[in-house]
């Protein structure tokens, strides 16, 4: 077995993870999951990526520019 073929059980637990954080009422849970949401798509396209699975890359890489949003929207003004 290939150790990246491993690399999408840690990438499964942080979307799960992210995706109870990101359900939070506290602003700063949400804003923590959306930064695990991150790691979880760079993880799902590592994984993506060494098996071809190029729909998936695409969808993180949407993914992503939404996580990015949510970060925008869940962050305090200065």
């Amino acid at each position: 077995m290939d150790w990246f073929d491993l690399v999408q059980w840690p990438a499964f637990a942080a979307s799960l993870a992210a995706a109870y954080l990101v359900g939070s009422n506290d602003k700063g849970r949400r804003n923590t999951g959306f930064w695990i949401f991150l790691l979880s798509n760079v993880l799902w396209v590592v994984w993506g990526v060494h098996t071809q699975a190029w729909a998936l890359v695409a969808l993180q890489v949407g993914l992503a520019a939404l996580n990015v949003r949510g970060l925008f929207k869940t962050e305090t003004p200065a």
